[in-house]
């Protein structure tokens, strides 16, 4: 009777012990701790640095599965000096699954400084939206940095088959009103799609604009998903909308902020 409860037993533990190595479902997700939260833990890196007068920051997005291109990237910025944080501009996975985020943050966390994500299209296929905010955290989010407020907003309009409600214009709006206690002087805007491509929200096109233009403190707005360099400053506004390419085009921004300006310096490696 012994022996049989022994061998009864004997495939339990074979179970238990090789949890880290059996997949049960594609679409599981089962992260460590290590893996979790990562967007206040980076936030709180960053605000443990000293800001200078001018923040430099390098922007990248777009890994999907380049991943042999994402690990040249963090060879080049570790090679770099003086850069405060890393911004990834959203589509981290292909297909949105928990083992895709994995591999690219696995080869992120490498980089010498903190790095930021917004989501992307390609990171909310299958059930990716619940992998991104256990692993990373909420979707549209803001904190500040020296003189500057950072503030990372979902806009990825087609994926809500344009609603009407993405991006979140009226939190867009309160994030750049200044209370009487802030100390931040000017805002940049970070977003996987940018206001004028074709999965954008059209019908919040020009609030999103007019709210970036009536707040008086943005001069600068970041996005990725086009695989491409682009740059756009509307002649009726005071707003530069740069778009910054992917990783398999082995494509970054290096990007100097100080009080009343700032230098895009588009950098391949």
């Amino acid at each position: 009777m012994r022996k049989i409860y022994i061998l009864l037993l004997f495939p339990v533990l074979l179970l238990t012990s090789c949890e880290e190595i059996f997949e049960y479902h594609p679409n599981q997700i089962r992260l460590r701790d290590s893996e979790k939260n990562l967007t206040q833990r980076n936030i709180n890196r960053i605000q443990q640095q000293t800001p200078g007068d001018t923040l430099r920051l390098v922007v990248m997005g777009d890994t999907q599965r380049f991943y042999d291109d994402a690990e040249d990237f963090v060879k080049a910025v570790s090679a770099m000096e003086g850069v405060d944080f890393v911004v990834h501009q959203g589509d981290i996975s292909d297909f949105g699954l928990a083992k895709e985020f994995r591999w690219v943050h696995d080869i992120m966390k490498r980089l010498p400084v903190p790095y930021l994500t917004v989501i992307g299209n390609h990171d909310m296929m299958s059930n990716g939206k619940d992998v991104y905010q256990q692993m990373y955290g909420d979707m549209n989010y803001a904190f500040v940095y020296g003189k500057v407020k950072f503030i990372f907003i979902d806009t990825n309009g087609r994926e809500y088959r344009f609603n009407g409600k993405v991006p979140d214009v009226g939190w867009l709006q309160r994030q750049l009103t200044p209370t009487p206690e802030d100390t931040w002087e000017q805002a940049v805007i970070i977003s996987h799609m940018s206001p004028f491509g074709s999965d954008y929200d059209g019908k919040l096109r020009l609030p999103f604009q007019q709210a970036l233009e009536q707040s008086g403190r943005v001069q600068l707005s970041l996005h990725g998903h086009e695989h491409n360099w682009e740059f756009y400053q509307p002649e009726e506004g005071n707003v530069t909308y740069q778009i910054t390419t992917s990783m398999n085009n082995r494509g970054f921004s290096y990007i100097k902020i100080w009080s009343d300006g700032f230098k895009i310096q588009r950098v391949h490696y």
